[in-house]
């Protein structure tokens, strides 16, 4: 599991090892020290009058967290325990069910399932509220407390009850336990189209994503039609590695921008020469769970026109967060700037909209199931640089003729992911009918010999 310090909207990060400014307090003028004054009259009367003891710990924690809650989703204090949550992550390696979740509420709520884990395959959804752990009830308490229970000894079994929204009731999920270890990058070839599906972005994804590509070429024995990248469920990470991820598919030009309070304290990030994909068509899939560093790529293929993205508008997170040392074992996370695609846009609220929208027709649920967003979360950033509402112009009422399809009809074909299918068909198209045929039977089974692991040569996380 991964706590809050992890979640999938809160991942653009760049870490600066910095000391806190300790020359703030020396220009506060006279209404900061009355702010301060009264702060510390309410931090006296609760120490010495609140019906039970409190610690100074508990009193300093609460007013950092309350603090930071007046700011926005995503900036927060990092405790000891968020510092575990980073190494686990880091290393990749832990006893749990491969969940990303948060706290709604008193709620915990899933973000994403991670692909090839117990929550994955036991078919647990983005968007469903987890109630109870072994019968016993979670609501109210802390998000830390929920990770704990659902981590665990491998081989160890849990069960956990679900509120899905459109069901009418509870879903009782039980599952076992595994070591969960990361891989950012998995690859597959179908119908002689390169499938590459990035689901973090951490330290390596990058090198492993050009890694795949070569991997591609070397299975077929020459260059596929073009490629599919699929950045669904995919939260973000780190902003070096979304460059990276973009620039293997670039040649030229800004990749993203970053912009703080300052208007003239502008960074500009931009792409090497050399395109790892050689110009070969790219197909880039989003839902609403793509977020933060995979909007970055998205948005640098989208605006040169490198990629084409089909599936659901992104989650829209826009913010950088930065890191901040306050000991050896806390930090504080703090908002400090938007970043922007390369034609100046923020996706901040209103996230990407994909060039061909594809709905996911072979979920059931994809008609009543509650899409959460940026715009969605308390206190989320206003988005200053509105873009042209053009909803009345590109309004369409009529029903598009290929998404009248029931995930029943889908299955009798073979087909669990229309919206991976339709992309690799759309890349196939390309190469004619034989090739939207091999796709289409390459959809149907898996694919021989098909790798999805880690590129060759990276290390396990």
């Amino acid at each position: 599991m991964k706590s809050k310090l992890l979640q999938a909207t809160a991942l653009v990060a760049t870490v600066a090892l910095v000391p806190v400014a300790t020359g703030a307090m020396a220009a506060a003028d006279t209404n900061t020290y009355r702010e301060l004054d009264k702060f510390l009259d309410v931090y006296n009367r609760v120490k010495a009058d609140y019906v039970d003891k409190v610690t100074d710990e508990q009193l300093v924690k609460g007013a950092i967290d309350g603090m930071l809650s007046a700011l926005d989703p995503h900036s927060s204090y990092v405790d000891a325990s968020d510092f575990d949550n980073l190494r686990i992550m880091t290393e990749g390696n832990y006893g749990g069910l491969g969940l990303t979740v948060s706290m709604e509420d008193g709620a915990v709520k899933v973000v994403a399932p991670q692909e090839d884990t117990p929550a994955g395959r036991a078919g647990i959804k983005s968007g469903d509220y987890i109630t109870h752990i072994n019968g016993k009830l979670i609501y109210g308490g802390t998000l830390d407390e929920a990770t704990s229970q659902m981590r665990g000894k491998p081989g160890s079994k849990v069960t956990l009850t679900l509120i899905r929204p459109g069901r009418d009731k509870p879903l009782d999920v039980a599952l076992v336990r595994e070591v969960i270890v990361q891989r950012p990058v998995k690859w597959e070839v179908k119908g002689d189209v390169g499938y590459i599906n990035i689901n973090t972005f951490s330290e390596n994804t990058g090198a492993d994503t050009r890694a795949a590509i070569m991997a591609i070429d070397k299975s077929l024995g020459h260059k596929p039609l073009g490629y599919v990248v699929d950045l669904r469920e995919n939260g973000g990470g780190l902003l070096t590695q979304a460059i990276a991820v973009s620039d293997a598919f670039l040649d030229h030009g800004e990749i993203v921008s970053q912009r703080g309070r300052d208007k003239a304290d502008i960074e500009r990030y931009f792409a090497k020469p050399g395109d790892d994909a050689k110009g070969l068509p790219v197909v880039v899939l989003t839902d609403s769970g793509t977020a933060s560093a995979s909007e970055i790529v998205a948005g640098a293929l989208q605006d040169h026109h490198r990629g084409l993205i089909m599936g659901e508008k992104t989650f829209g997170k826009g913010s950088v967060q930065t890191l901040l040392p306050l000991g050896p074992r806390t930090a504080l996370r703090l908002t400090t700037a938007r970043y922007f695609t390369p034609s100046g846009r923020s996706v901040q609220e209103g996230g990407i909209e994909p060039d061909i929208r594809v709905p996911q027709l072979s979920d059931p649920d994809y008609k009543t199931r509650p899409v959460f967003r940026e715009a969605d979360l308390r206190r989320h950033l206003i988005n200053e640089i509105k873009s042209p509402d053009n909803a009345v112009l590109e309004e369409d009422t009529k029903d598009d003729p290929r998404f009248t399809a029931t995930p029943a009809s889908l299955e009798k074909q073979g087909i669990k992911d229309f919206q991976l299918w339709y992309a690799l068909k759309t890349v196939a198209r390309l190469g004619g009918a034989t090739q939207v045929a091999a796709v289409t039977a390459a959809m149907a089974k898996p694919a021989p010999g098909a790798t999805p692991t880690r590129a060759p040569g990276t290390p396990r996380k």
